[in-house]
């Protein structure tokens, strides 16, 4: 049975950094693009950042907007493990992070619909 497993949420100042886990189970992990996406309270899902499941592949990874140049996703396929590195977090930043895998792993996609499997999040909170 596929399974993600979000880890490393909680509670940090501004400017402050944290650093996400996604373990994975039940999949082939080096064949699957993974994303990572966020939701805040009373907002829509949004999406964070992806990497591809193939290393040499031309644009690896892919960003929003507002995490460019302070998160960092990166993948270990011998541990079956996804990362996403926050750093200087803001108060926005607080959401629920859900990882995500997409059977495509020549591309990256910011598209949620594009994704097979999702977990079940972990919580951020950023206080000002």
């Amino acid at each position: 049975q596929v399974q993600l497993v979000e880890s490393g949420g909680g509670l940090v100042q501004a400017g402050d950094s944290l650093r996400l886990s996604c373990a994975a189970s039940g999949l082939t992990f080096s064949r699957y693009s993974l994303g990572w996406f966020r939701q805040a309270p009373g907002k829509e899902r949004e999406f964070v950042a992806a990497i591809a499941a193939i290393g040499w592949v031309v644009g690896r990874t892919l960003y929003g907007d507002s995490v460019k140049g302070r998160f960092s996703i990166s993948r270990d396929n011998d541990k079956n493990t996804m990362y996403l590195q926050m750093n200087s977090l803001k108060p926005e930043d607080t959401a629920i992070y859900y990882c995500a895998a997409e059977s495509g792993p020549w591309s990256v996609s910011n598209n949620g619909g594009e994704y097979d499997y999702w977990g079940q999040g972990t919580q951020v909170t950023v206080s000002s």
